[in-house]
């Protein structure tokens, strides 16, 4: 009777595991055509975008600042899912929730200790929560970084993310899994948790992504970052 009772369990298990999964995927929507960068507006550097099989394909090129091919739409509380690969020495990331002004613009925002701190973000200057891609030593790839603002939010240091650090492969195509929720952003890089950040300073923008910039450094220039199956979930 208790192995039947066993094995019931385990069917039972098997079976609500699948609703649950087949709900997950629900509401999923492409963000990429894998043809055209249609509902993509770039700003920042002049780095170069290209749609190459499937995928898009960022190319760091000489002297310009950090690149962002960005959505023209807006998203505000969302699951966002992705894959990556990126040549070793080039760091890239992906923008969420993130702005770009016409003019310079005043902010304000409180920092970590409570207090009041203002930054002007220069006309033209992509700035907001980076979910980071870092093939460096350091790995950090699916750490918090707020790009033209703050620096680092949520970096992957220390032992309890050890997993986190340790999950990204190099020279192959990683996985990012994305939920932002209110004042809630949670990452995960190949299905390992990574960061779990509380802000609320930008609820709502745009998602980009970055070819960072390399100066004029020849074993940089030409390195690339490709990223395929990009889609989002709206959560109401």
């Amino acid at each position: 009777m208790r192995k039947r009772n066993s094995y019931a369990f385990g069917l039972l298990f098997a079976f609500l595991a699948c609703i649950s999964a087949a709900a997950d995927e629900k509401g999923f929507v492409d963000l990429f055509d894998g043809k055209s960068l249609d509902g993509w507006v770039q700003h920042g550097g002049k780095a170069k975008y290209t749609v190459q099989d499937g995928m898009i394909v960022g190319t760091a090129v000489p002297k310009t600042p950090n690149s962002f091919l960005c959505t023209k739409k807006q998203f505000g509380d969302f699951i966002l899912e992705l894959e990556f690969k990126v040549d070793p020495g080039l760091n890239s990331g992906v923008q969420i929730r993130s702005q770009v002004f016409d003019k310079p613009t005043k902010i304000t925002y409180k920092t970590k200790d409570g207090k009041t701190q203002s930054k002007t973000i220069p006309a033209g200057r992509v700035h907001g929560y980076q979910v980071e891609i870092d093939p460096s030593p350091r790995a950090f790839s699916g750490g918090i970084y707020d790009e033209g603002r703050r620096g680092w939010l949520y970096p992957l240091g220390g032992d309890q993310h050890k997993k986190a650090r340790e999950a990204f492969k190099q020279n192959d195509w990683n996985h990012f899994r994305i939920e932002a929720r209110g004042d809630s952003i949670k990452t995960w890089i190949n299905g390992v948790p990574a960061a779990n950040l509380k802000d609320d300073l930008t609820p709502k923008g745009f998602i980009a992504l970055q070819v960072h910039g390399v100066g004029n450094d020849p074993k940089k220039v030409g390195l690339q970052v490709r990223w395929r199956n990009i889609r989002i979930k709206e959560l109401k």
